[in-house]
């Protein structure tokens, strides 16, 4: 394969209105790569429309949003993607792409680009465990999964290969993630941070209670979705060959990526490739003349047959020039449809397309993880800004009794610095310059001893299910285009809240035990004055959260018409040709990233699509 060229086909409007193809596509992210790749290898043909350019499936395109993403002001998820009015990504509300109804603001972001947001995700690649799938039952809480852990574990497996996930199983048996026995992940785990082996130092061994249950506070390490030593143990899942990570045993491995090499900034993008996003699955495909990709193509219309409820084709707007609202209409026609956008996405183009379910929740039971953050400053010189973003965490109150009580939530250690806390090394750049008049040795002495002391803890919060959190559209709310734009309606229920004045105490407790200067206060405003929408108020404190970019549950899965909008295998229950793949269809989401479990939902969902399309 050439660095310069992908060997994927874009094709023009032209070539897609005389074409009838097995599957159309809506959406290159990781789901919708993920079944383009295993439909095409069994003989299917593939059109995928983009929203966003096509130009990051090539070498130089992904050069182009690093070096945007080096002169960007402003380092947000989405900096390294110039804005496109035609196919807005939002970016924590700044560009007013979501119209918030509250009480509280969805925050977070995606990106519409073509690899969609695993061109921005952090990389942790988490299963859930198994009494996530089972939360109502349990817990009294969210809803229930209509399959079992046991039936998603193969295509975990799958998943994990795909992405080529580095991680110890054995640490994650000990948490109480099951694995087939003698399973090893395909490359070894990543090593734990110089910070993180000084938080390890002083908080091991430390018990706290939740609920009336003992949790020990030892950090263990993440599986990650990014390049590490492939681990020898694999090649028995592997029929016996060693696992190659793209990139490390590649003729050209610039093209795919190298080994971690810590640059902290893997959200929203790494220099070298290391951290798996969705076109390495698509410069992956086997047979690449079965796929056709139409970029700067926005699905507008999902078309029905009201005869007997099977879609006929996609309508879509086709865009030139970002900037300008000029386009031309398109349809795509096929045997297959597959909606791979995002949870939001998804909605809102089945919302605008007239088609809300029998059940009337399309849209309905958004999720999303959202994040306390504390931080403090450590007692000695940490290694901060050394490494990827998250080596290492506390995961020991993912499970447990309490989630009766408040629910699960696992822990960052962060390597980047307070950056997220909006009090990061600019501020402390400012403040050395501007207000302590440093220069010279003495400047560079106070950076050094205020930025890599720095230590943020970053608590990842389940939300269960909840049908008034929400998105729906609005014809007063529309882009540049004249499409929708999603309106969001979304609260953060007391028993999350709960978590968060725990984590809260928590946090308190081991920056006693670390010795560090706890510097955490939530401010009702910003340092520009302006109000923080995610601020509040509950049992006499102050907090404000952060958004994990996690949105899920808009298209749930379960076991009947009446109580879901698709079926296990992520087919919608009112149009047999119609498939809503991607976190969206989740029913929980635990305490784990999402982006491994929709990626093995993916393939699940992909062998269905293959019976229908042989029956």
């Amino acid at each position: 394969m050439s660095q310069s060229q992908t060997t994927l086909k874009s094709v023009d409007c032209e070539t897609v209105s005389k074409t009838f193809y097995d599957v159309v596509i809506v959406g290159a992210g990781v789901a919708g790569s993920i079944v383009a790749k295993q439909l095409s290898e069994q003989g299917k043909t593939v059109l995928i429309l983009e929203a966003g350019t096509g130009k990051s499936l090539t070498l130089e395109g992904f050069q182009s949003h690093v070096e945007t993403f080096y002169g960007a002001v402003d380092k947000n998820p989405n900096a390294p993607y110039p804005l496109n009015p035609n196919a807005l990504s939002p970016t924590d509300g700044a560009n007013g792409y979501f119209e918030e109804k509250g009480p509280l603001p969805l925050s977070g972001s995606y990106t519409r680009v073509l690899g969609g947001t695993t061109m921005h995700w952090e990389g942790k690649t988490i299963r859930m465990l198994p009494e996530d799938f089972e939360l109502r039952t349990r817990y009294g809480h969210g809803l229930d999964w209509p399959i079992s852990y046991k039936d998603i574990q193969p295509y975990y497996r799958k998943a994990e290969y795909e992405i080529g996930v580095s991680g110890n199983t054995e640490e994650q048996k000990g948490l109480g993630v099951t694995f087939m026995d003698g399973y090893v992940l395909p490359m070894l785990e990543l090593p734990p941070s110089y910070l993180d082996q000084k938080v390890s130092e002083k908080i091991h061994g430390t018990t706290v209670e939740i609920e009336g249950e003992t949790i020990k506070l030892d950090l263990s390490t993440f599986p990650q979705g990014r390049n590490s030593i492939p681990n020898p143990d694999y090649k028995k899942y592997n029929d016996g060959d060693d696992f190659i990570p793209q990139g490390v045993g590649s003729v050209e491995p610039v093209e795919y990526g190298e080994r971690c090499q810590g640059n902290a900034n893997c959200v929203p993008i790494c220099p070298v490739q290391a951290k798996y996003d969705a076109r390495k699955t698509l410069n992956r495909i086997a047979f690449p003349e079965r796929v056709h990709i139409l970029p700067q193509a926005v699905a507008y219309k999902v078309e029905v047959d009201p005869a007997n409820g099977r879609v006929t084709a996609i309508h879509y707007k086709r865009y030139q020039d970002k900037n300008s609202p000029e386009h031309t209409l398109g349809i795509a026609k096929g045997t297959l449809f597959v909606l791979a956008t995002n949870a939001v996405e998804n909605a809102k183009l089945m919302l605008a397309s007239e088609l809300p379910s029998t059940s009337g929740l399309m849209g309905c039971h958004l999720m999303d993880h959202p994040f306390l953050l504390a931080w403090a400053l450590m007692p000695e010189v940490t290694g901060t800004m050394r490494g990827p973003l998250v080596t290492s965490g506390i995961s020991t109150f993912r499970k447990g009794a309490f989630r009766k009580k408040q629910s699960a939530f696992a822990v960052d250690i962060h390597n980047d610095g307070w950056g997220w806390s909006g009090t990061g090394a600019t501020d402390v750049v400012r403040d050395a310059v501007d207000n302590k008049h440093k220069y010279g040795a003495e400047l560079r002495q106070e950076l050094i001893s205020k930025i890599s002391r720095q230590l943020l803890l970053a608590f990842m919060c389940e939300l269960p299910a909840d049908p008034s959190n929400r998105v729906t559209i609005d014809a007063q709310y529309k882009d540049q285009l004249g499409n929708y734009r999603p309106v969001i309606h979304f609260d953060v229920a007391d028993y999350c809240k709960n978590t968060f004045a725990y984590a809260r105490k928590l946090s308190q407790t081991i920056f006693q035990r670390l010795g560090a200067e706890d510097h955490t206060k939530y401010d009702k405003r910003d340092q520009d004055g302006n109000l923080d929408p995610a601020y509040f108020e509950y049992q006499g404190e102050s907090y404000w959260f952060r958004g994990g970019n996690h949105f899920s549950g808009t298209h749930v899965m379960g076991t009947t018409k009446n109580n879901s909008v698709v079926d296990q295998n992520l087919r919608s229950w009112d149009h047999e040709n119609l498939y809503l793949v991607g976190a969206g269809s989740m029913p929980s989401i635990g305490s784990s990233n999402t982006t491994l479990t929709l990626a093995a939902l993916s393939f699940k969902s992909s062998e269905q699509m293959l019976r229908d399309l042989k029956s």
